[in-house]
């Protein structure tokens, strides 16, 4: 049987450090991603690899990491979130290493696959120990957070390895990442303490993993919620692996000027998160999410203005600023309407957030680095099957329709929530 939500009163006692390191594992994927994206040009020209190869790099992690969500999250349900992290970082770590040494593109985008694997484990353990030690109001809060930080990791990533770059090649970027790791591996075993008690952990194998996977997407709120993030972040995917193209070659900026680039979206990310966290809580979850779809939308039409006919770079900056900003605008929202029914198999339902942004990046790709088009009709395309997910799944139940799941809705929260 899976567990019901013990509620407040039986919530696990976890460290005071604990909600500042489930913050922190959140930069696994975003920082295994975008760290040595301002180098990924010299990388290309190093290996010898043609533009669409050398992108592989970001997709085969992209798609480690949704793997690695999906693996993990059931993994949790079953035997804890502390072991499971453990190994998780420790893979990590080793993985990252592997990724220096790669002699060759192809070697480097088998080890980049095994890193998004290890990395995913850091982002699912994430959202299911944030449910498992929060609810209510805090339960939102924590997720406006959540997305500041990973956000915030995500831009900043590419400025950071601009800054980097200064002084390493695209091999002591990955060196970097390890040493990332290490310290997240030991701040881990000082402060992570179990958060998901053996009484209340998911029994049955692959057969109940299998089972509570049906749940979850026979529930249409919890589907279209989960579309809606995912497109969104497919959007971000692609702008983050196509834009270092796209600034770089077609408007010449250098890697250091890519970097500063990125630094007002950094700061846009982290405020509109942080907003967004408190409008959902306060305002409403859905008008705080349909909003973050309308400010992507505007971002991506931008984009793909500028590819069509020529544009200033200024109009591209404000594109990519706007993209960013709207889906973090979404994501506090969307995650609320996921996982707040399904505290009894929280890592199950997290792992199913990661799984449909990696398809962009690879179709980025296609018309190589002389054009900003493909951007334009990828981030388009996914704005808008994230608006098409939200408005057609995720509609309020009716009368307050309890949730599919075992044992209906978890929280007299989930059931203001799914009809706010």
């Amino acid at each position: 049987m899976n567990r019901t939500d013990p509620g407040s009163a039986a919530r696990p006692t976890v460290s005071r450090l604990l909600p500042s390191l489930l913050l922190l594992l959140t930069v696994f994927g975003p920082i295994s991603m975008d760290l040595y994206l301002p180098a990924l040009p010299a990388l290309t020209r190093e290996l010898g690899a043609a533009t669409s190869i050398a992108q592989l790099t970001v997709t085969a992690c992209l798609i480690g990491l949704a793997l690695g969500q999906l693996v993990a999250g059931p993994l949790s349900d079953r035997f804890g979130r502390r072991g499971i992290l453990l190994i998780g970082v420790a893979a990590y770590i080793g993985t990252s290493l592997l990724c220096a040494a790669a002699p060759s593109v192809g070697l480097l985008i088998a080890a980049r696959f095994v890193q998004g694997l290890a990395g995913g484990v850091g982002i699912v353990i994430a959202q299911a120990a944030g449910r498992d030690v929060h609810a209510g109001g805090a339960l939102i809060r924590f997720y406006g957070r959540l997305t500041v930080v990973g956000g915030f990791a995500a831009i900043v990533g590419p400025l950071l390895g601009g800054a980097l770059s200064t002084v390493a090649d695209w091999r002591g970027l990955f060196l970097f990442l390890a040493v990332i790791g290490s310290a997240i591996l030991l701040i881990t075993l000082l402060a992570f303490g179990e958060t998901l008690p053996a009484a209340d952990r998911t029994v049955g194998g692959l057969r109940r993993t299998l089972q509570d996977f049906r749940t979850l997407l026979a529930d249409r709120i919890f589907l279209g919620a989960v579309l809606s993030q995912g497109f969104l972040y497919a959007a971000v995917f692609a702008y983050l692996a196509g834009a270092t193209y796209v600034l770089q070659d077609v408007y010449g900026l250098s890697p250091q000027g890519y970097a500063l680039a990125f630094g007002a979206n950094s700061a846009g990310f982290m405020v509109f998160g942080y907003f967004a966290g408190r409008a959902a809580e306060r305002w409403s979850v859905r008008g705080t999410l349909t909003v973050g779809v309308a400010i992507t939308g505007l971002g991506a039409l931008g984009l793909l203005a500028a590819g069509i006919a020529p544009m200033p770079l200024w109009v591209v900056l404000v594109s990519l600023f706007a993209l960013a900003s709207g889906v973090a605008t979404a994501s506090p929202p969307a995650t609320t309407l996921a996982l707040v029914e399904y505290p009894q198999i929280a890592g199950t339902a997290s792992s199913l957030l990661g799984m449909v942004g990696g398809i962009a990046a690879p179709l980025v790709g296609i018309a190589g680095a002389a054009s900003i088009l493909p951007l334009g009709l990828v981030t388009v395309a996914a704005t808008v099957l994230a608006a098409v997910s939200f408005a057609v799944l995720a509609r309020p139940r009716r009368g307050g329709a309890p949730a599919p799941g075992p044992g209906g809705p978890a929280t007299t929260t989930a059931t203001v929530i799914t009809a706010h």
